[in-house]
Parts: structure tokens; sequence; C-alpha cells
């Protein structure tokens, strides 16, 4: 779907632009922002979510944007998305290399293997990320932690698939990423031992959310395709403790629905 270089190239924007979402050829972004920009905003104090509009002119989305993300999710408000198909999604198991880029744990792909297919448009996966708590709510419910995998296609459009994630069970497919979590910011990707098999961390129910929404993280562009599956996955009191160590809150506040509307496409 597009070369190796420009696979590569996207891999190391994304581990600087995204430190959350979390986010046009920007997470989703938008623009080239050197590391040094992005350290400049936080999740807390004076460079925490409200005040990015003020570190930055290219975060001017973040204050004024109509359709910002994260947002609260009323089923009641909910549509019945009838004329859209279910995702499709082919993940395979895969070489990841991890980094910490100072606002979240990120994996970026090594190959071009996984990709999903949203409303019969391929996006290809790029890279996935953690936020605790959660990003999204369920009715005003926040879920322990919330992962993004975060798809580009071949335009530069960006879909970001989103899975609640609560305490249970060890999550033994992601262990290999929770054995060698980065504590602290690093500057070169590690790479992961073996393979990450995504399919397998998925829910086995895929109904699904869709809305029009921005990246979670500055500059907070907008025309970014969010996926939120309803079925969370779960992960062990360790382990979410273990990632809380590092992160103790790296989420952004749900923002204004406005006119927006969420559909449900059942599985």
């Amino acid at each position: 779907m597009r070369t190796k270089l420009a696979h590569t190239c996207l891999a190391v924007f994304f581990s600087f632009s995204l430190g959350a979402c979390s986010e046009k050829t920007n997470e989703n972004s938008e623009t080239s922002n050197s590391e040094s920009d992005q350290s400049k905003w936080s999740y807390k104090g004076e460079t925490g979510p409200e005040h990015w509009r003020e570190l930055d002119p290219a975060y001017e989305a973040c204050a004024n944007g109509s359709e910002q993300s994260p947002i609260n999710l009323e089923f009641s408000h909910l549509q019945a998305g009838e004329d859209i198909e279910n995702i499709q999604i082919q993940y395979e198991p895969t070489p990841f290399t991890i980094i910490n880029n100072g606002h979240t744990v990120q994996a970026n792909a090594s190959t071009d293997s996984n990709h999903m297919v949203v409303e019969d448009n391929k996006y290809q996966l790029a890279q996935f990320h953690f936020h605790t708590p959660s990003e999204h709510q369920f009715n005003g419910v926040i879920f322990d932690m919330e992962l993004h995998l975060v798809h580009e296609d071949a335009n530069g459009e960006i879909a970001v698939l989103g899975v609640m994630i609560q305490e249970g069970t060890e999550n033994e497919a992601l262990a290999s990423v929770w054995d060698i979590l980065p504590d602290e910011e690093t500057s070169e990707e590690k790479q992961l031992d073996g393979k990450i098999d995504l399919q397998a961390i998925l829910p086995q129910n895929q109904t699904s959310f869709h809305y029009n929404g921005s990246l979670t993280t500055p500059p907070c562009t907008e025309e970014v395709k969010w996926v939120i599956f309803k079925q969370p996955i779960e992960m062990s009191k360790e382990q979410i403790q273990a990632f809380q160590q590092i992160f103790p809150d790296n989420h952004r506040p749900v923002q204004p629905l406005n006119d927006r509307s969420v559909l449900e496409v059942k599985e």
C-alpha cells in the first residue's frame, strides 16, 4: 500500500507525534512536529489539555475544533449503522519495535502485513499505544485503560481502532510488550522478541461504534475516523499497575459531541 521507505518514515513520525493518540499524516495528524515541539505538552498543569491551544498556534483545533475526540458514548443516543458493513481486520503475528515517547508506550509496526477495511477503504496499521484511564467513556463509565491501533490509508487519512481494557485475567498476547516496558522516555526504538498476534488481542464480539473525530493529542487534527469496539478486553491488575507506574494518567478528557452522529454496527 506504500513503499517500505514510506512506512518506515511513518513509524518514526508516529513515535513522536502521537503521544497518545492517540492521533494528518500525523497520528493522525497533520504537521510534522519536532520532538522538542511535542515535549511542550503534557497531561497536567500548565501544559495539560486545557492549555494545549496556548502552547502553539498549530494546536488551535484543540480548543476550537467542532469534531474532537475522545467522547462519551451514550448508548441511548446511538444510531443503527445498518448501511455500514462490519469492519474487516487482517492482522497476523508481526514483529514490532517499542518506544516510550514521553506520552505513552508505543509499538511501531515493522511490516505492512496488518490492515483493516472500513467502509470499503483499506487502512494500514502504523502503530498501537495505550492510555490510562480510558479516553472514551461508555455511558459515563471510565475503563482502566484504552488501546489505540492507528491506521493510515494511501491518501494519508487516519482511522483508529479503539479497544477498552478492564481488569481481569493476564493478557498473554501483550506479555512480550509488558516484559520490556520502558519506564523512561527513550530516544531509540527497541525490537521486541518474537512477534505480536494482534488478532488474539481483539475482543471476540466485534460490535463497534463509528464516528468522525480527531487526534486525542496535539495538534488535535480532525477528520479522523474512529471505530470503537463495544466489548472490552482484559489485562491483569499487575499489568495495568505496571503501565500506571510509568504513566499514572495520560488521557485527554471527553469532548463535546456537538451535532455528530455515532453509529452502532453490530457483528
